[in-house]
């Protein structure tokens, strides 16, 4: 069997008396795209931030490509990329300079080559000369993307990929990853409120709950494990259900 290209084992991340991830356990394999869904203030977000290095668990552990993150951070993080709709960059810069600036901290070589990829990947070509702070949204998160798949990595943290781009390039977003999936092996973490689109796009789902994992599986799975007709009815079901258990 194939060993996961991540394992969260137990993690688990406090705040004072606040638990935000209660012991939650999950893999990626290689080449999946793993859903990771749950209501605002499921965990989401600190759980992604663990596995960036970015917080540090109170307790478990995360490996990837078989290292642990603890110990071999820079190593395991060079392999790995980041994309979010909330995410910000250098705003006085171009965003043609901006990639350049991230292909440097990551010591790639090739540059001009691989920016005109990436650009003409996701169709930035009208506003690659454009200073940051004048994108529109959609532009802006464009550019998170490109950020993210400049570099090539191994596996791929999305949060909210396709939030604010036109239904077209959306589209043409969701399939550049499918793509660099089937001819490369990229291994996603993937985050959506949109439900149409985590049916599409992911192998499986884990459902989070107050910090912790209530359901796992296919889209299909979890949708009949709950007795729905689909994710968005289950989606709305923990999020009721957490809404009166904070109220």
């Amino acid at each position: 069997m194939t060993p996961p290209v991540l394992q969260a084992s137990d993690l688990t991340k406090r705040f004072g008396d606040f638990t935000a991830v209660n012991g939650i356990s999950f893999h990626i394999k290689p080449g999946e795209i793993l859903g990771l869904l749950g209501p605002n203030g499921a965990g989401k977000t600190t759980t992604i931030q663990m596995l960036l290095g970015l917080v540090t668990p109170t307790s478990g552990s995360i490996h990837m490509f078989g290292l642990d993150l603890s110990t071999h951070r820079e190593e395991i993080l060079q392999q790995v990329n980041f994309s979010s709709t909330y995410l910000s960059m250098p705003q006085s810069l171009t965003v043609e300079e901006n990639l350049w600036v991230v292909g440097r901290l990551y010591g790639m070589s090739d540059m001009a080559r691989r920016v005109d990829a990436i650009v003409k990947k996701l169709e930035m070509e009208e506003f690659r000369g454009k200073i940051t702070r004048k994108l529109s949204s959609g532009q802006m998160t464009r550019l998170t993307l490109a950020k993210a798949f400049l570099t090539e990595p191994q596996i791929l943290f999305l949060d909210e990929p396709t939030a604010s781009l036109d239904p077209d390039v959306a589209f043409k977003v969701r399939s550049l990853l499918k793509e660099a999936r089937r001819s490369s092996g990229l291994s996603i973490l993937y985050t959506s409120h949109n439900m149409r689109e985590m049916e599409e796009m992911s192998d499986r789902i884990i459902f989070l709950q107050r910090g912790r994992i209530v359901a796992t599986g296919t889209a299909q799975e979890i949708i009949d494990r709950f007795g729905k007709t689909d994710l968005e009815e289950v989606f709305l079901k923990f999020a009721q259900e957490q809404g009166h258990s904070v109220s």
